[in-house]
């Protein structure tokens, strides 16, 4: 039975720069068909949350760029559903934005705020999770993220350290740290006090729009300007003037870190954020010499550790290459190694810097 009361917002408002030239800024991962499941990756997240709350209760916080790929994927839901920003300001002014819509319909709502493109491989388990953590928000004024345990020292994920103290399952925060380098993963991990942060967090209405009070005043005041036009026909001419003045700052950096009412469920159903091309290589199908494929045929020879990636039914031959990334789209053909491809980001913005926006 689904809580009138429980909601979800989906953020994809995200250009997925470290999947260039699979990923573009026109149409960015959380729109594409990773895996020939024929739902791209936000379908597939829409998909799994309609299990856990009302259809009408989902919300998608996207920049105005997207509105209309989003309707195009996602017939279901009607134009209020669509929380468009005028400009790209981070996770924290997007989930203020969210919450302020949300307690404008339902003052005592429950919210889980999820990322359009991560990668559930246990679905089951994901609602039973879900579920658990929105019956705990609702009655405790509390700021829950879902902690993964860790099965390696990755550099590439925040980690969260927990007291051992627990409440069916729910244990207090003692400390988040933003990827550290491998050493200190490494010790994290042997430590068994840390896991990886997935960025799937859930709260009730009132407790996040206290955190933002108490912790990013300036995010409030700017929202609370405007606070009888949300779900009104004049809320989209205050976002649009109001947003850009939103100071850019993350959820994790701004509010998580700091506040004394952070909890944890640590979960185990799958969890991979794809945001690499390692990551993507390691839950790819891959043949006996660990080579891994999307959307072409392949053929290779004295090659391993490589992900190949094309944008239609291309054959690619490889010869002689080990642990490269090698992925076409449109009019652009990247080679790079798996080792270096946290450059990627760096390798957009000068294609940009010397070629302008057609190729990125």
């Amino acid at each position: 039975m689904r809580n009138s009361n429980d909601y979800c917002v989906i953020m994809c408002g995200g250009v997925g720069s470290r999947f260039w030239p699979f990923s573009k800024e026109d149409k960015p991962k959380q729109f594409l068909d990773f895996f020939g499941t024929g739902r791209s990756l936000l379908q597939s997240t829409f998909d799994r949350f309609k299990k856990i709350v009302p259809v009408e209760n989902i919300y998608l916080v996207t920049n105005d760029a997207y509105a209309e790929t989003i309707k195009l994927q996602l017939p279901e839901i009607n134009d209020n559903q669509l929380l468009l920003e005028p400009i790209r300001r981070n996770t924290a002014p997007a989930i203020a934005y969210a919450s302020f819509r949300i307690r404008a319909v339902n003052p005592n709502a429950n919210i889980i705020v999820a990322p359009s493109d991560h990668l559930i491989v246990k679905e089951d388990q994901f609602v039973i999770d879900m579920k658990k953590g929105l019956e705990f928000v609702s009655h405790n004024p509390a700021l829950l993220t879902l902690g993964i345990k860790p099965s390696r020292p990755e550099t590439g994920y925040g980690y969260i350290q927990v007291e051992e103290k627990d409440m069916d399952g729910i244990q207090k925060v003692k400390a988040f740290t933003e990827k550290p380098n491998l050493d200190l993963a490494r010790a994290f991990v042997e430590s068994g006090e840390f896991m990886w942060n997935s960025g799937i967090f859930l709260w009730n209405v009132k407790s996040i729009i206290d955190a933002f009070q108490k912790h990013l005043p300036d995010i409030l005041q700017k929202f609370s300007e405007g606070e009888s036009l949300f779900n009104t026909p004049a809320e989209k001419q205050f976002i649009d003037a109001s947003f850009p003045f939103c100071p850019n700052i993350s959820i994790d950096y701004g509010i998580m870190e700091k506040a004394d009412n952070v909890y944890v469920n640590i979960s185990n159903f799958g969890w991979n954020d794809l945001g690499t091309w390692g990551a993507l290589h390691d839950v790819s199908q891959r043949d006996s010499d660990n080579n891994a494929q999307l959307n072409c045929k392949t053929l290779y020879i004295e090659s391993n550790d490589n992900i190949v990636a094309m944008s239609d039914d291309k054959l690619v031959v490889l010869q002689g290459l080990e642990d490269y990334i090698v992925a076409e789209s449109d009019n652009v053909l990247l080679i790079c190694k798996k080792s270096e491809e946290q450059r990627i980001k760096h390798f957009v913005t000068d294609v940009k810097f010397r070629y302008g926006d057609e190729y990125v």
